[in-house]
């Protein structure tokens, strides 16, 4: 019956799997959405309003289906199920799309390079989201990516990351013990205080060797740092600037995280900004010390998935938007700016900010 079962959702995945459209590298982009956090097994109407922000890509951040199963008949039926969203397949018949994964479409919550399935895992993704049978990513050590569209003087570098794959164990708060304790303090804590900012379970990891990438998914990025480029949009599945938040975030991996931004100086990339997802609310956050120049990290989640307690961010601009959004990247080339902005799930803006392309440039 297991066969059987496995299977059917291969069948079913494989005609989920049909080839998405094709961007050509030659495209002047100006349009990119993205977001993160769709259970499949929940109604998504928010495409509506994706659809009617006329995006020429979506990103998806990851967390793209509620897998959390060490069977690959389960995950390749959720991925099915996925695809078979009347509002998913509008989106995947118009517009480009572009994946990484989190843990959830990694198999397992919180998981890293521990997560003893993540062959199967990427197996499903690629068949999913129509990569190639020559594509890189099957060769990798995990699933990161990155193309570079539009013409010399515009163009738009986007870089996929994995932080799962390599990725050491997150480290528990000591003050907690476990995870279940943590857990036991939460929901007393939700009782008595409602409404008071909660940090998660997590603290910063002490091992100097730690990691979120691992040393081969370093190099490359280095080297695609490199690459010429005006705008450059890198797509991380977790928060890249956010202090501290406590959940699952760059900032449990300080060593790593410095080394982001002294890749970025010593490259002397231009145009960076952070693409982030996971947190089931959206934010914008901004930090503008000891960092090449001003860096900004727009998180989008979830595309079904809304989270209403307060959670910790010293670096966040404005409010936190606890509704299904998704994000929107608009560059204006005549202009030289770059305006990022979350929408909901009837289009209205949530939030917008402006950023002159000139400012993102190594002082």
């Amino acid at each position: 019956m297991r066969l059987v079962a496995f299977a059917l959702a291969v069948l079913l995945l494989a005609h989920a799997a049909r080839a998405d459209v094709v961007l050509p590298a030659d495209t002047l982009l100006t349009r990119v959405a993205f977001g993160s956090c769709g259970k499949e097994d929940k109604p998504q109407p928010i495409w509506d309003a994706v659809l009617a922000a006329r995006p020429q890509a979506f990103v998806f951040l990851g967390d793209n289906i509620y897998g959390d199963t060490r069977d690959p008949a389960v995950l390749a039926a959720k991925y099915a199920r996925l695809g078979a969203i009347e509002g998913f397949a509008r989106l995947r018949a118009q517009v480009p799309l572009f994946a990484t994964w989190d843990d959830h479409d990694y198999g397992e919550n919180d998981a890293g390079a521990e997560y003893p399935m993540k062959e199967a895992s990427r197996a499903a993704f690629l068949r999913f989201w129509g990569e190639p049978a020559d594509s890189p990513r099957v060769r990798r050590d995990g699933i990161y990516d990155a193309r570079v569209f539009g013409p010399p003087g515009k163009r738009v570098q986007l870089i996929l990351l994995d932080l799962r794959w390599n990725r050491t164990p997150i480290t528990v708060d000591p003050r907690w013990g476990t995870y279940e304790a943590y857990e036991r303090w939460a929901r007393r804590e939700a009782r008595r205080a409602p409404d008071a900012p909660m940090p998660g379970p997590y603290a910063r990891n002490p091992d100097p060797a730690a990691s979120m990438l691992g040393e081969a998914q370093w190099a490359w990025l280095e080297a695609q740092l490199r690459e010429p480029a005006e705008v450059r949009l890198i797509g991380s599945s977790l928060q890249v600037l956010a202090d501290f938040p406590g959940w699952e975030a760059w900032i449990n991996y300080p060593r790593d995280q410095a080394r982001l931004f002294d890749a970025i100086r010593r490259s002397g990339a231009r145009g960076v900004v952070f693409l982030s997802g996971d947190t089931h609310y959206g934010e914008l956050t901004v930090l503008d010390a000891n960092v090449p120049y001003p860096m900004h990290d727009l998180t989008s989640s979830g595309l079904t998935e809304e989270w209403h307690v307060a959670v910790p961010n010293a670096l966040r601009v404005g409010a936190a938007h606890r509704v299904a959004n998704f994000g929107l990247v608009e560059v204006d080339w005549d202009a030289r700016r770059i305006a990022l902005s979350l929408r909901d799930v009837d289009g209205a803006q949530l939030l917008r900010r402006e950023v002159p392309l000139d400012t993102l440039a190594p002082r």
